[in-house]
């Protein structure tokens, strides 16, 4: 009995041995990788450190959304509260009212947007004129560089009463549409706005995971008497279909993040009731009702807490969809 024990011992101390010789080895190949990679992760410095201060940090401060937040002391030093915040949120009808919206947005966005830089993508992709793509590449990018104060006066001159768009209405005998304060049909102008503006950016990542497929392929397909649109649809969409899946679980991942700046600069109160979404009623909460951190930081961690659902929803379905075990995240 003494001898098996001891040989057993002898088996676990040659197995802590082996498994510290492992993970020296695997912390040396580490330093090698960094050191071989220097200057890429020099050039990941900044990024990881904007994640760190702007994400991370402030994850401490959500401990105010369980208490009543006071000017006196410190932010952590309010009166403990616990799920009040969370009560008072769930009994707010404006609060459900501005949920809503945010989730009707969204969707609407997802359904109604998120195709438009595939198909834009795979159409500059058939252009064989190579300076004629660039030019449709730029122009349709180029929006993407103006801001939404800018976007919002553009939309203020074509769709206002007195707007270019009314103007043409009531050219050809038509009744004019004041159409930003129409709540019918501002949901449809943030979404198409917001499609005009990113679309053409949007379709950069897609037109690099085309240019990634093998020219053989295509070769290949027109030896074998495919068309164009048999291509398109069997070599082209074949091969960027994982990122289309990852580029919508992130989109679904922020379907909670209602873009404040668009909707601050086109809405008004006239379409609370269709356009106000979570970020410009907290706004109004913070800074025009009065300041209530507080509850205004329960609702930024009720935010939170439905885009972690929403993602790991949609990279469920993914998993099931590509056939990988974890999905794509």
């Amino acid at each position: 009995m003494y001898q098996e024990n001891a040989q057993t011992n002898d088996y676990r101390e040659q197995f802590r041995i082996y498994k510290a010789e492992q993970r020296k080895k695997k912390i040396k190949k580490l330093f090698k990788d960094i050191k071989r990679g220097k200057y890429v992760y020099l050039l990941m410095i900044p990024g990881i450190l904007y994640f760190i201060i702007f994400k991370y940090i402030p994850i401490y401060g959500l401990q105010i959304a369980f208490k009543k937040f006071s000017y006196q002391g410190s932010f952590t030093s309010g009166e403990w509260i616990g799920l009040k915040n969370f009560y008072d949120l769930w009994e707010a009808p404006e609060f459900w009212r501005a949920f809503k919206n945010t989730i009707v947005i969204s969707f609407m966005r997802i359904a109604l947007g998120f195709p438009v830089p595939i198909i834009l993508a795979i159409l500059i992709n058939e252009i064989s004129l190579t300076k004629y793509k660039r030019v449709i590449q730029t122009v349709l990018t180029f929006p993407h560089f103006l801001s939404w104060i800018v976007i919002g006066g553009i939309a203020f001159n074509l769709l206002a009463n007195q707007g270019a768009v009314n103007n043409f209405l009531e050219l050809i005998g038509l009744h004019r549409v004041n159409f930003l304060m129409n709540p019918a049909s501002f949901r449809y102008i943030l979404v198409y706005s917001g499609v005009w503006k990113e679309a053409g950016w949007s379709s950069i990542i897609y037109l690099a995971v085309i240019t990634s497929i093998d020219p053989a392929l295509y070769e290949a397909a027109t030896v074998d008497g495919a068309n164009r649109y048999q291509k398109m649809w069997h070599i082209t969409w074949a091969g960027m279909k994982s990122m289309v899946l990852l580029m919508l679980i992130m989109n679904i991942g922020h379907v909670i993040e209602g873009n404040f700046l668009q909707v601050y600069f086109l809405y008004n109160p006239v379409v609370y009731s269709t356009g106000d979404i979570i970020d410009t009623y907290v706004y109004r909460l913070t800074f025009e009702r009065g300041v209530d951190f507080s509850f205004t930081t329960a609702v930024g961690l009720f935010k939170g807490v439905i885009n972690l659902v929403m993602l790991m929803t949609a990279n469920t379905f993914a998993s099931k969809y590509s056939g990988q075990r974890r999905g794509i995240l």
